[in-house]
């Protein structure tokens, strides 16, 4: 099979970025003993699952809990992570999750285009499981949209690793790592305007309330006014994040954090019409019903204690009372435009949602060294309950005109479709066992079973089904450290995530093998990985209402690269994902089909300069990326497809003082316009052009 043009942008891409690293390799390290204004040194920062890493200050991360509930080496760790840190989130100005995971090796988004009612992006072909310092939050879809600023790092695991942090599906998984307070004083303030009359201002400070630094406290706020970038829009946010640490000795802290986090925004324009090309702030939904709202309180408690002589225990806690909603009206017309008709028939489509979850998670974590053999052994149990009750409503809307829109108002009230209750128990006992030797092999091994208890009401019908499932998954992996800067590693791993109820759960495995290589010249870090996933009866979700569709068996075979390196005044992140994708369902109709959604080539290249001051000028940062996305079908039948295309984003930064700066972002600079979703009724295009400027104070 021959390979085109548009496939070797990736690959073009990616080796671009691997010579910049290459070449600044050689002289990294005579440039940061050389300058008098760059010291390299340790600082540690506090705060559950940075690992020793100052994530305000790098983005280059070498300790990870992503994987697991042991903080580990990334280098020394049999798995493919990827850490986004605060930095990398402030230089690009990612405001929503699906944004910070943009740069990132595996991962495409933004596949459901001007829909925005969820963070839509997929690892390793798969939508992910989320995780909150080590707690499931749940899928993305269909889940809260998570606020970035509340987080102190994101961790991307590719890969099945239902061992590390409980049900997951085998594409990957997200850990948020919470900001707490730490024992200094410190602090942030900035306010933001641009594009579709976006206002927004945030605060993130704390400092110690005693005098003996046992008692600490941090305040976390942001507050959004905005349109989104189509008529009879709103994006607004209401966000407020508080922390207390108490810490009786320096053995012992226990931390209780709550948030906040109220949204009321649009979920989408109503998507336009097929086979035209309007602009995107062309609204074809109703005004009068069009909202997507969500309110949701979480309380969370963290806990640790050490005992000494290597043996330590943790605990987290978390919370959370969530109501989400939306309504909206949609074009849902297969012809569109294809003829003279110029009107399109539409769709009536809305959901409410209320739902209650505790989590609770407690390990022992126990380390032993004899003389060249390391041993850590970590032993846990997690107890999950989440009950959730809502309705979904869909009928047919009047259709619209799209070349004289006629808007015909909310719709009367109707009947659901669908009315239930769910209720979902999970109780987990694991084991991790993780073996050094002389420093050199690193053999890891992860035992867990789940036992999962669902139920669910139809309240329509009257009926009610219950289902009970023991699911036991396995993970082994090696890293050898074939020098101090380069390691090899293999793994397998299995992934189990509970289904809807009356169906078996979706399991998962895969194999990977990689490189891993760590200058100690300077901070960088080179991934690279081969894997095989499959993953068994998932539940896919068609067009026009998504009900759900199993499929037997979807595997993945792919390659991931990825690197981040700080060359100075230079910063760079490159990454690129190769996906082989198929369907193999002998009873279905899709046999041999690639995954829907599920490009086979994505590749992105960020880099910043620093220009430094020179007294009477402060410095100056420039930033330039580009994200490549390869074709995709829309669906499995494979029908419709996409086309492959690049977006561009920059940024430019000047330190206006010591702790003032100015920073402007522009997303998509050349408002590059493609279809990112085609679900047959309707087109929905990827974000516009959009600039933003921020003005910050640090201290």
């Amino acid at each position: 099979m021959g390979i085109g043009v548009n496939a070797w942008r990736p690959l073009l891409l990616s080796c671009t970025a691997l010579a910049v690293v290459s070449a600044g390799s050689a002289v990294a390290q005579e440039t940061y003993e050389a300058s008098s204004n760059t010291e390299l040194e340790t600082i540690v920062i506090e705060g559950r699952g940075s690992g020793g890493d100052d994530d305000a200050r790098t983005i280059v991360a070498t300790q990870t809990s992503g994987v697991g509930k042991m903080p580990a080496p990334i280098l020394e760790t049999p798995a493919s992570v990827s850490v986004i840190t605060s930095k990398e989130v402030r230089e690009r100005n990612a405001d929503t999750v699906e944004q910070v995971v943009q740069y990132t090796a595996g991962v495409n988004t933004d596949y459901y285009g001007s829909d925005d009612r969820y963070d839509y992006f997929k690892i390793r072909g798969f939508t992910p499981f989320t995780y909150r310092d080590g707690l499931m939050i749940g899928r993305t879809w269909t889940g809260v949209r998570e606020e970035p600023f509340a987080f102190e790092r994101i961790e991307v695991l590719r890969g099945a690793n239902s061992t590390g942090f409980g049900v997951s599906d085998p594409g990957g998984s997200v850990n948020y790592v919470t900001k707490t307070p730490r024992s200094d004083r410190f602090g942030e303030v900035y306010s933001t305007g641009g594009s579709f009359s976006h206002k927004e201002a945030g605060f993130d400070f704390g400092d110690n309330i005693t005098e003996d630094d046992t008692l600490s406290y941090r305040l976390t706020g942001k507050f959004q006014r905005s349109d989104a970038e189509y008529d009879y829009s709103r994006d607004d946010e209401n966000f407020i994040m508080g922390g207390l640490t108490w810490r009786p000795t320096d053995m012992t802290s226990l931390s209780f954090v709550f948030d906040h986090l109220d949204r009321d925004g649009t979920p989408s324009g109503g998507g336009h019409p097929r086979f035209t090309d309007f602009d995107r702030d062309r609204f074809f939904g109703e005004p009068d019903f069009n909202y997507d709202e969500t309110n949701r309180n979480t309380y969370s408690l963290l806990f640790d204690h050490d005992f000494g002589n290597g043996l330590s225990f943790s605990s987290n806690a978390r919370y959370s009372k969530t109501d989400t909603g939306f309504g909206y009206a949609y074009i849902w017309d297969t012809d569109g435009a294809s003829g003279a008709d110029t009107v399109v028939n539409r769709s009536y489509f809305a959901s409410d949602r209320s739902s209650d979850q505790f989590i609770m998670d407690a390990h022992l974590l126990y380390e032993a060294e004899l003389d060249n053999i390391v041993s850590r052994t970590l032993v846990g149990a997690e107890y999950n309950t989440a009950d959730s009750e809502g309705e979904i409503y869909y009928t047919a809307a009047p259709p619209i005109n799209f070349d004289n829109p006629v808007y015909a108002g909310a719709p009367v009230p109707f009947a659901p479709y669908n009315s239930t209750i769910s209720n979902q128990k999970t109780k987990a006992l694991y084991v991790q066992q993780d073996l050094t030797l002389f420093d050199k092999l690193t053999a890891s091994v992860g035992l867990r079973n789940d036992w999962l208890d669902l139920s669910e009401t139809d309240r329509l019908a009257g009926t009610s089904e219950s289902s009970d499932y023991s699911e036991m998954t396995k993970r082994i992996g090696f890293s050898y450290k074939i020098t101090e800067e380069l390691a090899a590693y293999t793994t397998y791993a299995e992934s189990v995530a509970p289904p809807s109820t009356g169906t078996e759960p979706t399991t998962g495995k895969q194999y990977e093998v990689g490189l891993k290589y760590q200058p100690e010249g300077f901070p960088a870090l080179i991934t690279a990985s081969v894997y095989d996933l499959t993953m068994e009866n998932i539940t896919t979700r068609e067009a026009p209402v998504y009900l759900p569709v199993t499929q037997a068996e979807i595997r993945h075979r792919g390659f991931d690269l990825e690197a981040k390196a700080e060359l100075a005044n230079i910063d760079v992140i490159a990454a690129y994902g190769y996906i082989d994708s198929k369907i193999e369902d002998a009873s279905g109709g899709y046999e041999g089909n690639r995954f829907a959604q599920v490009p086979e080539h994505i590749a992105s290249l960020w880099g910043t300069y620093t220009l430094e001051g020179n007294g009477r000028r402060g410095d100056m940062t420039f930033g330039l990326g580009a994200r490549f996305i390869g074709s995709y079908y829309f669906d499995n039948e494979n029908t419709r497809k996409s086309d492959s295309a690049v977006v561009f984003d920059a940024a430019y930064t000047y330190k206006i003082q010591e702790n003032t700066t100015f920073q402007l972002n522009v997303s998509n600079v050349f408002d590059e316009k493609h279809v990112a979703n085609d679900d047959g009724g309707a087109y929905y295009y990827n974000p516009g052009r959009a600039i933003y400027a921020t003005l910050r104070q640090t201290w």
